[in-house]
């Protein structure tokens, strides 16, 4: 589907004058709104320091730009975004490597179908899950993996097995982390999470202490769309984890199950306070967003929104931004087809249901999801990036409050898993493959 382009008009209110160079930014405006915004606001500050000058009679002379002077600002959109400018020193785009992309690929090691990975608070130490049911702890200063022992028995079939890993909020005092996985029950199988205690202290590491705190209710048939992400609120309070509907349709819009869903529920496993179904009582009290498909993705943002990337069925992903009590129309909304071509209706206002902020035609496939903070790539910070497992490719959307808009999409060559940032603020990548490669991505030289 195309999107519409809109009417634009300066940050500051004024009409757009008729040379050629504002007719041109308008229509590159039109298809990125949230860059175009920043673009003015440096444009309105540039004019703002002019006029100072020129009421003390300064000139401003510009300095020769150095090499980390000519970088792009952060956020703002470069010169060669807009059709019949020319990009210059002063405002050229970030470097780029060789092969065209803004980042260096090195790859640090191959595991066996990994899933997920998570850097702990204050070591040198990650842990990584291979879908077989292994949990390894890998030194990062030598590269060493080894084997962590007390994990749970898993069912390892189509998209079921070992699944996300995360350090719990309080890591650094106790050493809980947060796992998930699927188990078997009744010929019937669904996602859990557990907590346990990483004890490092021996020649072998282990989790001790491992205990199921939520499960999918109802277990069901079959090995597909089980989600299992987790993710903690920003203040540590709260745990929140991604259901998959288990290609079951219509139990994502059925309140009492917990299938199709995102639920948000204290550090032990129980309902949080608060939550948009509580009153029902039972798993709807799990219950802070529904109508969801196959959510691979949860990240919060600097200023506390949770955000989710969410596969779709023949075309259809979706970027969401969750809010509590929000129905987000799976199986009788999206904007993408059933297999096969059947119809499905289009998201569209008045419906009932709440539309994504972005999503794609044809599939990419989102696997995963992480919301940029750090240092090294500051014309990305406070932007998302999306593993593209069909796509073959990392994707980064542009964030800009409640609205999002596609930004980059970079070929790897390969189903990309799962997306981290690093604590020095690289960004590494786990390929989904039998021998998936772990790569760190960092800016060319």
């Amino acid at each position: 589907m195309e999107e519409s382009r809109k009417m634009v008009i300066r940050a500051d209110g004024q009409p757009f004058g008729t040379d050629a160079q504002e007719r041109r930014l308008v229509g590159w405006a039109a298809d990125r709104p949230c860059r175009y915004r920043r673009l003015m606001r440096w444009r309105l500050l540039g004019g703002a320091i002019a006029a100072a000058l020129a009421l003390t009679g300064c000139t401003a002379t510009a300095p020769t730009p150095t090499a980390d002077q000519s970088r792009q600002v952060p956020g703002a959109a470069s010169s060669a975004d807009i059709p019949g400018q020319t990009p210059s020193a002063s405002n050229a785009s970030p470097r780029t490597a060789p092969d065209g992309r803004p980042f260096v690929v090195k790859e640090l090691g191959r595991f066996t179908e990994p899933w997920a990975m998570a850097f702990l608070p204050g070591s040198d130490r990650m842990l990584i899950t291979q879908r077989s049911g292994a949990l390894l702890l890998r030194d990062n200063a030598t590269g060493r993996s080894v084997q962590v022992q007390g994990t749970p028995q898993v069912v390892h079939a189509g998209q079921g097995g070992l699944g996300d890993i995360v350090p719990g909020p309080t890591f650094a005092d106790d050493n809980t982390v947060y796992l998930s996985w699927v188990e078997a029950g009744g010929g019937d199988a669904g996602a859990v999470v557990g907590r346990a205690t990483l004890n490092t202290s021996g020649d072998t590491p282990r989790l001790d202490g491992l205990r199921v705190i939520w499960r999918q209710e109802p277990k069901v048939s079959g090995s597909g769309h089980f989600s299992h992400r987790i993710a903690f609120s920003p203040d540590g309070r709260y745990l929140f984890v991604s259901s998959g509907e288990r290609q079951k349709f219509q139990p994502a819009q059925d309140l009492s199950n917990n299938l199709g869903k995102i639920l948000r529920l204290n550090l032990d496993g129980t309902p949080a306070p608060g939550n948009p179904f509580a009153g029902r009582g039972g798993v709807s009290a799990q219950i802070y967003s529904y109508g969801h498909r196959n959510v691979l993705g949860l990240a919060f943002d600097a200023d506390g929104r949770l955000w989710a990337s969410e596969m779709g069925p023949q075309g259809g992903d979706e970027i969401n931004l969750i809010k509590p009590g929000a129905n987000y129309g799976w199986p009788n909304a999206s904007d993408g087809s059933q297999y096969g071509g059947a119809d499905i209706p289009d998201h569209k206002p008045g419906d009932g249901y709440e539309a994504p902020k972005v999503f794609w035609n044809p599939s990419i496939s989102p696997g995963s999801l992480m919301i940029y903070s750090g240092d090294l790539f500051p014309q990305w910070r406070g932007d998302a990036f999306v593993g593209a497992l069909s796509g073959q490719a990392l994707i980064r959307v542009d964030l800009d409050g409640e609205n999002a808009t596609k930004g980059d999409q970079w070929d790897m060559g390969q189903r990309i898993r799962a997306v981290k940032q690093a604590p020095d603020g690289s960004i590494w990548i786990l390929e989904d493959a039998p021998s998936g490669r772990l790569l760190q991505l960092t800016p060319p030289a």
